[in-house]
């Protein structure tokens, strides 16, 4: 699987998957855009990422939580 920063969905479906136990509404965007870039199968550069794309991973991944 070669995941982009496009693929919000699938992105917070593997934070969720890998942090069960972490609260996304209190991850940092920093921690987390480190975390993305260690996922199994990420495939996109770092840079391309923003703060917009960042809030709509965290956004999914707590939808994935509740």
């Amino acid at each position: 699987m070669n995941l982009k920063w496009i693929d919000v969905q699938e992105i917070a479906i593997e934070l969720f998957e890998k942090f069960p136990n972490i609260d996304p509404q209190y991850v940092n965007f920093p921690d987390m855009h480190r975390w993305i870039c260690e996922l199994d199968g990420f495939d996109d550069e770092p840079d391309r990422s923003n703060e917009k794309v960042l809030e709509a991973i965290q956004m999914a991944w707590m939808d994935e939580v509740n």
